[in-house]
Formats: structure tokens, C-alpha cells, sequence
């Protein structure tokens, strides 16, 4: 493109690639900025070695708790973003997650609006990403108004006989709605999916369904190696005139009529408080100083069911999940969170987080046993932040809703006494693991207490979206990856009618 584009996307993520999928055939010109390059087909990309041991994929940088101690963070900048390495989970928020919900350490604030409306950009999401899945497993199953695109991906026999365990003990396993094309991920090699890398390899990332059906239009084009370091305003202060970004070590700039910033929870926010001025001296989109604020990222846990009796062979093993303690405790208690079964855990990942014991009694532990993730929500909390220090990122996570975790892991024990593993291990995620970061740009109807409206757009912004899972006002206790998608849909609906019928 020679001249200035209509729109500028920041990140080519679930958000950032879902809006160019649904704004591109307006035939609007449309560029769109990422900070990181494609991830090349390697052998690193199956060997879990490299990704679990060594950590070859993960960012080389650091960012800083308040006291100043530095942690390398889990988070990836790769066309495609996060989702290049998620467990492909694309579920909906319960109905009841839009809604004011009471837990032992507090209340999940309700939405600015309900399940209903964001509904049919679900069912829309499921069909962009051809989720795979299966109605009428889960109790607390919202309504959909149009089925899975594709059936579940099955349980592995080994898998198929602790579901049947589970529910013959009274839970409601369901199948998790998985944007996998096992076949063609399984063809290329016998690994889980889970933390892996995707090479167009068969899972359903940013990159590889809505960004190449973006790119299936000339108007959209993408630009790598693109990190954008600051936006401008113009005189008036109004509207975002100008967005600054380094290509590889050349300063570049670019002036489009819309600006989708769609970089992370975590660096969408760095960006507005980095972009202040004399004119905004708290940052953009930030006169209600809630930018970097209610930063949420999941309580959540691996709890692994071990017995001499139990041989699991399978490869993926990540195909059920149960919500009997998402919507209450299972005795009229307050809400515990969501249960799914992680990619299967090898020896070699094992190792990882047990570096003196030796790898083959690590396969043998793991040949016995089966791997759970509990969910926990984390609730807003507004001096949970995310703040810039010069050129550090500083991070202040105040867990809330611990006690509920501790709770349904106790459950989930309890769950695969049950169904015949007599030990049962679990160990929490830290911040080094992005369990789902989100929450610090939230939607909201009061510009005082919200950067965003109920379409994503700044209140003190007009040209300036910001879809990505900093938008997300409650953590719920299930993977975001689909939620942002689909309002992502929602939103680039609204900009089409609104913005670019003019």
C-alpha cells in the first residue's frame, strides 16, 4: 500500500486477526502491525525438550514485580500471537458469567450487557475457527443457536475409561470444544497439542484461520517485525492522529482513520500509559485511571492422578472437561471453577519442573497417571496493575478467590480418588505462566470507572478500539480465547455499520 491506510491493527492475535477477517471484505485498507515474525516449521516445534526443558520458544526479556525483582513471562510475539501455543480450548462463557456472581472472596461484577447479545458472534466464532464440540454434555451449557460446525474430537480409549469413572461417580464430563484438526496435527506428529507450537499443522490459531482468510483480500496487508512504540494524538486531542512503531531497527509511522489495538492485556495497556503526553499525562484512553488496572489471570493448577493399575496411552489425551463446581461448590456453596484435562504430560515435560530425577522414572510416573488443569476465576481487583517504570513492564498480580482454587483442587482430588488413582499431586501456575491474561482495559458503560464502551471503543477515544482480552471486565473461569473472538466479531459489525458507511 502507497497510501495511508483505513485502519491499523495492532497484533495479528485472537482479537487483532478476527477483526481483519470480519473487516476485510469492506474493501477498507487495512494494515496490520506485529511486533514478532512467522514461526518457521522446525523440529523444535515437536521436541518437548526444546520447548519444555530448554524454553526455546520463550521470549528473551523480563519484566518486573513492584519490589523490583525481574521474571522472564510467558508470553510470545509471533504472527498468530498466544494462540500459536494455546491448548485450542474455545468455549463460551457461562450465561451466568455475564451476570453478578457472588464468591467466598467477593463478586464477579455483572457485564454491561447479557449472554444474549453476544450469542450469535459465539455461534459466528465457532464457524470462523471450526470449533469442534458436541451440545448437551453440560449442565451449565448456555444456549447456542446453531450447533458445532464439526463433531468432538474423540477420547483416546485410555481416556474414553476415566470419563466413564467420572460419571458413573455422579460428574458431568463434556467434551471440550476444541479448534483441532487432530488427523492432520496427529499426521504430522504424535504429540499433544497443548504448549506446542503450530505450524499450519492442523490446530485453528489467529494465523491460521481468520488472518489467512483476512489475507485472502488485497486490502489487507501484514507487516512483521513491526513493534509499535507509541500512539499520538492529534491537536485537539480527540482522536489518535498517528502510530509510531520500529520495522526491525528503521522508525516507521503510519496515520489511518482507525486505530484496533488488539497487542495483549498486558501490552495494550504498556502501550496507552507509554503513549502519555503533556496533553495526557496518565496515558491514552485513561482519564478514568483505569488503564493497567483489574489485571486478572486465572487461578489455576496441573493436578495429576497417579496409580500402578492405570496405563494411559494416550497422545493428546486434552478431550473432556466437567463444570459441576463452576456454578456453585456441589453443596449450594459459591462457585469453584472449571475442570479440564491438560495435553498429555510426558516424562520430558515432567522433567521441566523436576530437573534432578531421571527422565525414564519420570515416563514411568507418567505412563500411569492422567493430567487435569483446574480454573479458578480471579476477580477484579483495581490495585491489581500493570504499570510502566521508563522502559520496564511492571507487573502487580494480587491473587484474589485463592481459597475457591485450593477448594476445587481439594475437589478434583477427591474426584480422582474416585475413579481409582490413589495419588493425587497438584501444583499451581505462577506468573510466569499467562493464565489468561486480561481485564486491564475493561468495557464498561460509566467513563469514569471503564476505558471502553460496550463496543470497545475509548470513551476518551472515538477512533481508537482496543479487542483483545484486556477489554474483558470478569475473569469468568473458562478459556477467554473464544469470548474475544466473538465480540471481536461483534465489534467489527458495529465499525462496518457505524464507522464505515460514511
Amino acid at each position: 500500500m502507497t497510501t495511508q491506510p483505513d485502519i491499523v491493527i495492532i497484533g495479528s492475535g485472537i482479537g487483532g486477526s478476527t477483526m481483519a477477517a470480519a473487516l476485510a471484505p469492506t474493501g477498507a485498507r487495512i494494515v496490520i502491525l506485529e511486533a514478532g515474525d512467522h514461526l518457521s516449521d522446525r523440529p523444535e516445534n515437536r521436541d518437548q525438550r526444546a520447548i519444555f526443558q530448554r524454553g526455546h520458544f520463550r521470549p528473551k526479556e523480563m519484566w518486573y514485580e513492584a519490589d523490583g525483582t525481574a521474571f522472564n513471562p510467558g508470553n510470545y510475539y509471533n504472527v498468530g500471537g498466544n494462540s500459536k501455543f494455546y491448548g485450542a480450548v474455545l468455549v463460551r462463557y457461562r450465561k451466568e458469567d455475564f451476570e453478578e456472581m457472588r464468591h467466598s472472596e467477593g463478586v464477579s461484577p455483572a457485564w454491561p450487557f447479557a449472554y444474549e447479545e453476544l450469542e450469535p458472534w459465539y455461534s459466528a466464532a465457532e464457524k470462523l475457527y471450526n470449533v469442534r464440540g458436541a451440545l448437551g454434555e453440560d449442565p451449565t451449557e448456555p444456549h447456542h443457536s446453531a450447533p458445532y460446525p464439526f463433531p468432538p474430537v474423540p477420547d483416546e480409549p485410555s481416556i474414553a475409561k476415566v470419563r466413564a469413572r467420572m460419571k458413573a461417580h455422579g460428574l458431568h464430563p463434556y467434551s471440550l470444544p476444541l479448534g483441532v484438526d487432530i488427523d492432520r496435527w496427529l499426521a504430522k506428529a504424535k504429540t499433544p497439542w497443548d504448549a506446542h507450537p503450530n505450524s499450519n499443522d492442523g490446530k485453528m490459531d489467529a494465523e491460521s484461520t481468520a488472518l489467512a482468510e483476512a489475507l485472502k483480500h488485497a486490502n489487507v496487508e501484514l507487516r512483521t517485525n513491526c513493534r509499535v512504540t507509541r500512539l499520538a494524538t492529534a491537536a485537539h486531542g480527540r482522536t489518535i492522529s498517528t502510530v509510531h512503531y520500529m520495522r526491525g531497527d528503521q522508525p516507521e509511522s503510519v496515520s489511518p482513520k482507525l486505530v484496533i489495538l488488539s497487542a495483549g492485556a498486558v501490552q495494550s495497556a504498556v502501550l496507552l500509559l507509554r503513549s502519555a503526553s503533556e496533553a495526557f499525562p496518565n496515558g491514552l484512553a485513561n482519564s478514568s485511571d483505569q488503564v493497567g488496572r483489574n489485571f486478572m489471570n486465572h487461578n489455576s493448577s496441573a493436578v495429576i492422578g497417579v496409580s500402578p493399575f492405570y496405563r494411559n496411552t494416550s497422545v493428546y489425551q486434552k478431550s473432556f472437561g466437567f463444570n459441576d463446581y463452576y456454578l456453585s461448590d456441589g453443596n449450594g456453596g459459591p462457585p469453584l471453577g472449571n475442570v479440564q484435562l491438560l495435553g498429555r504430560v510426558s516424562g520430558k515435560i515432567l522433567k521441566a519442573n523436576m530437573p534432578s530425577a531421571p527422565e525414564w522414572l519420570l515416563e514411568q510416573v507418567a505412563a500411569r497417571a492422567i493430567d487435569f488443569y483446574a480454573m479458578s476465576e480471579d476477580l477484579p481487583h483495581p490495585e491489581s496493575r500493570i504499570t510502566v517504570d521508563r522502559d520496564r513492564i511492571v507487573m502487580k498480580w494480587t491473587r484474589t478467590n485463592w481459597q475457591a482454587h485450593l477448594d476445587l483442587v481439594t475437589k478434583l482430588k477427591t474426584a480422582l480418588k474416585q475413579a481409582g488413582f490413589p495419588i493425587v499431586l497438584a501444583r499451581a501456575f505462577d506468573k510466569r505462566t499467562p493464565s489468561h491474561q486480561c481485564g486491564t482495559v475493561r468495557i464498561g458503560n460509566d467513563p469514569a470507572t471503564a476505558p471502553l464502551d460496550i463496543w470497545c471503543r475509548a470513551h476518551d477515544h472515538p477512533n481508537l478500539f482496543v479487542v483483545d482480552a484486556s477489554y474483558l471486565p470478569t475473569s469468568a473461569a473458562v478459556n477467554p480465547a473464544l469470548t474475544v473472538a466473538a465480540q471481536a466479531l461483534r465489534v467489527a459489525n458495529h465499525i462496518q455499520s457505524r464507522d464505515l458507511a460514511a
